[in-house]
């Protein structure tokens, strides 16, 4: 059984979201948080980075993370996953990254000012967020 269902208020809400926070664990024990773009497949969410990135290190070390979804800023629409992530070591779907790179290209070519490519190539490490228990209110 999936922990987040097909039209479940989760799943839309991961589905439309274009950022979100994650939160890793350094080794000294402290939680370090960090805003992130992310992809939902409908089963597990990926996270691409760059390779020396704290968050890549903490994974390595400590796979249970944190995802959420800011609210509406009344407190209501939260989405909280508790979830394990895992380091891609160049395991990863070409057509996933593809989708990742389409929900951003214009955000990569207007804030950003560069492609989809040099994003990929700079960004080439993968996490792979698998939601092990999600609240939402």
């Amino acid at each position: 059984m999936a922990v987040i269902e097909r039209g479940s208020v989760a799943a839309d809400r991961l589905g439309s979201a274009a950022v979100a926070w994650l939160t890793t664990v350094r080794a000294d024990g402290q939680p370090q948080t960090s805003y992130v773009w992310f992809h939902f497949d409908g089963s597990d969410l990926l996270v691409f980075s760059q390779p020396g990135a704290a968050k890549v290190r903490n994974v390595g070390s400590n796979p249970r993370v944190s995802f959420h979804l800011d609210g509406d800023g009344y407190g209501g629409q939260v989405l909280t996953i508790d979830a394990e992530a895992e380091v891609l070591d160049g395991d990863i779907d070409p057509e996933r990254a593809g989708a990742y790179l389409a929900k951003y290209d214009e955000a990569i070519r207007t804030q950003l000012n560069t492609t989809p490519e040099q994003i990929r190539a700079q960004f080439n490490t993968a996490l792979r967020i698998t939601p092990r228990r999600v609240r939402s209110w």
